[in-house]
């Protein structure tokens, strides 16, 4: 909702946004008048078109008012585009009890003892084009003129390919693989159970409480979920509290807190796949197509006797699920043991599958025409249906499983990338640990990683966080490196390898390679008793961590 107002003496255009758990001032407000801003806490804010931005400053106490009404709120500073004010939910919660009508734009509250109805601006002003010669003459005249640039806004994919019309043919062949499914999914042989440690009562717990907006949005999700069968209401002894969580879109996800009996749950052991070692299947492949399944889980039926178990708790019902729920213990072990008996036939011969991330690989498109028919074929078979937005048919590079593969190897992602190029100091153990767990993602893409890690590694031990100029250095020299990350050959097992090692007073590293290409890299620091050690000795020790660490590559391999 778009709202006019003041702060101070000037005129503002502020939006509502629900879908804020802050609420924002553009800068340009500040600049003109003497407002107080003082440093507070980084904050990383999504935007509008995906990105994100941090902001370290805050307005405190801000009085602006909106439509003659007076308020007053903390503001985080944000050079958002299009508004002066963003008024989020903690500025509504401020206000509640609210009536909101969305329909009319209009909102009813009491403040101070008063009634307060704001209604959205509707006016609109006739827009037209000037040319710059007239410029001055529109300003004279009263109106407002805005100075636009116009650019190019490229597509989020990464690959600007158009599908082959012979791939198109295959696609139209199989449509009905990409269509919203219309019932529930079939009984098949692997079904979700939920088998009890011996003992185990039913598990119940009172519902947690919700603010009036998200009662709102559990009702709607309870009547969407009802409406397509995915749960049914319940008179189960077994109940779960649900809580919502906000997706990258906006919009909301009803998630079930399956906490208590997921540890009451005998845990299925089923193998779920090593990242690297699917990728490791690649080697010949230049054209690549991706299927991403639609609502994975929800395609996968609950057996009739554990559907009592799935029970859940709203503030207006007790439902129980149909299908497998998110959230609960061994889902992913049921998934991928059907996706394995489903694509048996092709698995690593040029299908990979990672739950719902499904690969047709192939060294040429007159194959990929053959493997990709076959893949949606069974998908066909087995009442399994994908979502044609998220897929990508017949790429020479496309991302999977968080890396970028081509015929040229195996990258990493740009976006990751960025995020660890951009990513703030970290003020405590647990941001840092956050920063090396993502930055160890792509460990065998970088030559010495450990290496030149170790010393914020150390910073992790109890009561050693302690940054300085040194860890600031370390930091920014290890944000480097991950930008400068190798391009990875994909391992060609009929071909030799050869492992080239290095050691210093500091550390030890290893690249494996074929013809002259890197496919890994290790590297490790040394302590205070191996940092003893003799040139000859710490040589032999980096190349007998990289034969065990590459022993699955070695085994059965030449070795030059």
């Amino acid at each position: 909702m778009r709202i006019k107002g003041k702060v101070g003496h000037k005129c503002i255009c502020a939006l509502i946004d629900s879908g804020r758990t802050h609420s924002f001032i553009n800068p340009d407000v500040l600049s003109s008048q003497p407002f107080v801003v003082s440093k507070n806490t980084p904050m990383a804010v999504m935007v509008a078109n995906g990105n994100k931005m941090v902001t370290d400053l805050e307005c405190k106490s801000l009085n602006f008012s909106l439509q003659g009404h007076e308020f007053q709120k903390d503001m985080r500073v944000l050079d958002v585009k299009g508004y002066d004010l963003i008024l989020g939910l903690d500025w509504l919660t401020d206000l509640v009890p609210m009536l909101i009508d969305w329909g009319k734009g209009c909102i009813q509250f009491q403040k101070d003892n008063r009634e307060v109805q704001l209604q959205v601006n509707e006016e609109t002003a006739e827009i037209h084009l000037c040319q710059e010669l007239n410029v001055q003459q529109e300003e004279a005249a009263g109106s407002e003129v805005l100075v636009a640039h116009l650019f190019l806004i490229p597509s989020s994919r990464q690959n600007q390919e158009t599908t082959s019309p012979a791939l198109e043919a295959i696609l139209k062949q199989y449509s009905e693989v990409f269509q919203e499914p219309s019932s529930l999914p079939p009984p098949r042989v692997v079904d979700h159970t939920i088998p009890l440690l011996p003992g185990t009562q039913p598990i119940s717990q009172r519902p947690y409480r919700y603010s009036y907006f998200q009662k709102l949005e559990i009702e709607k999700i309870i009547e969407d979920l009802l409406r397509n069968q995915l749960i049914q209401p319940s008179s189960s002894p077994f109940a779960s509290p649900i809580l919502l969580v906000k997706k990258k879109d906006g919009s909301w996800r009803l998630c079930v807190d399956y906490k208590k009996l997921n540890s009451a749950t005998i845990k299925d052991k089923f193998p779920i796949p090593i990242i690297e070692d699917l990728l490791d299947e690649l080697h010949g492949a230049t054209i690549f197509s991706k299927i991403d399944l639609r609502s994975g889980y929800h395609q996968i039926r609950m057996r009739l006797e554990d559907i009592c178990k799935t029970a859940f708790r709203t503030h207006e019902g007790h439902y129980e699920f149909t299908v497998m729920p998110f959230g609960i213990s061994n889902a992913p072990a049921t998934f991928q043991k059907l996706m394995n008996q489903v694509f048996k036939p092709y698995l690593r011969k040029f299908v990979l599958v990672f739950f719902d991330d499904i690969l047709i690989f192939s060294p040429d498109e007159a194959s990929h025409q053959e493997h990709l028919s076959k893949a949606l074929a069974l998908l066909k078979q087995h009442n399994l249906f994908a979502k044609r937005t998220k897929c990508e048919f017949g790429m020479s590079q496309l991302e999977y499983l968080g890396h970028i593969i081509s015929s040229q190897g195996i990258a990493t992602d740009p976006a990751k990338i960025e995020v660890m190029a951009n990513w703030p100091r970290p003020r405590n153990v647990k941001e840092l640990r956050g920063f090396l767990g993502l930055t160890g993602y792509y460990r065998r893409f970088v030559k010495d990683y450990g290496s030149i890690s170790k010393p914020l590694t150390n910073q992790l031990k109890k009561n050693a966080f302690q940054w300085n100029d040194q860890a600031e250095k370390v930091f920014v020299s290890l944000k480097t490196a991950m930008s400068g990350a190798s391009v990875l050959a994909m391992p060609d097992f009929k071909k030799p390898f050869q492992i080239e090692t290095d050691a210093s007073d500091k550390g030890i590293g290893a690249v494996l390679m074929q013809e002259k290409r890197p496919l890994a890299y290790i590297s490790k620091s040394l302590g205070p008793k191996t940092q003893g050690l003799s040139t000859y000795e710490k040589e032999f020790l980096a190349l007998l961590t990289a034969v065990q660490k590459w022993r699955h590559y070695l085994m059965g391999a030449n070795l030059s």
